[in-house]
């Protein structure tokens, strides 16, 4: 899936807004492949995949593109 960079905080996690989707995606600093937390701004294209936690869906292995 692919999406935009909408908003990140000082906390070390983001929301994606999905391409095609109305719901903006969690994701944590943990997930990134290939870019540091540091290194991302707000409106990067990014890739990623989907996966359930316990508070709902997410986006894992995100990656810059």
């Amino acid at each position: 899936m692919e999406g935009t960079i909408k908003k990140l905080t000082d906390k070390g996690f983001g929301f994606i807004d999905v391409d095609g989707e109305e719901k903006d995606l969690f994701f944590h600093s943990n997930e990134l492949q290939g870019v540091t937390y540091d290194q991302l701004k707000e409106g990067d294209r990014v890739s990623f995949e989907k996966a359930d936690s316990p508070k709902g869906e997410n986006a894992v292995n995100v990656t810059r593109i």
